[in-house]
């Protein structure tokens, strides 16, 4: 039985980390192969997608947001402290169904921002806590392991509880940002009905990402609690 209990555990550890490992990788190739199908896809209305959130963050009163060109392949954001729009290369300058669906995503985090959503402000109010919570987990993880004086499955699991709290506070911001990204899109008739389908694909491959988050999350932790259980037996 003490054998057959360990080798259970083992197997089940080694699937939840492996479980979590698969849908992060799926979850890139989702997002990787959506925008390399419509970065190919041309706009009709021949619009960059430095000229498309030009148009969207004008019409929402947003003339003070700037909008420049940043280095690496889908390293677009929005910067809320430099109040900047920030566009890679392909993006910047592509007139395409991906170009138009990221740069209107990241404008709705600037429309966000300028209406003090909720969730985004306990999203960056986190952002030091999770990055102080990862650090003096790492650290003491390192102290439990060199000297054994803590266990640091444990502080694995509280360095996940802060990372969780910080991806759930993110979906909402994410799925909310695309949805303003479609209704302004529509509003101001920047793609045909055909592209928005596209858009639509790139703007939901993009939110798999965050909801892979979340559950590879969700199983590290499961697997760590697993591991815990196990020292107290």
């Amino acid at each position: 039985m003490y054998y057959d209990y360990y080798g259970i555990r083992s197997v089940l550890e080694f699937v939840l980390l492996i479980g979590g490992t698969l849908v992060v990788v799926f979850s890139q190739i989702k997002i990787k192969s959506a925008y390399s199908k419509y970065k190919k896809v041309k706009c009709q209305n021949k619009l960059s997608g430095f000229e498309v959130a030009r148009k969207i963050l004008d019409n929402a009163g947003l003339e003070n947001i700037h909008i420049v060109e940043v280095a690496g392949e889908l390293s677009d954001h929005y910067d809320p402290n430099q109040k900047v729009v920030r566009l890679s290369k392909d993006v910047f300058h592509g007139q395409t169904v991906a170009s138009t669906a990221i740069a209107a995503h990241e404008c709705g985090h600037a429309m966000q921002d300028k209406e003090q959503y909720n969730f985004m402000i306990i999203r960056s109010k986190l952002v030091p806590v999770v990055n102080f919570a990862t650090k003096f987990g790492y650290f003491a993880t390192i102290i439990g392991v060199l000297f054994g004086i803590l266990d640091f499955a444990v502080c694995g699991v509280v360095i996940l509880l802060f990372t969780l709290a910080f991806q759930l506070v993110t979906l909402p911001v994410e799925f909310n940002a695309s949805a303003r990204a479609k209704k302004i899109i529509d509003e101001l008739d920047l793609a045909t009905s055909k592209e928005q389908d596209g858009i639509q694909k790139v703007l939901s491959a993009a939110a798999f990402t965050y909801v892979a988050g979340v559950l590879n999350t969700l199983l590290q932790m499961l697997r760590l609690l697993i591991r815990i259980n196990n020292n107290r037996r």
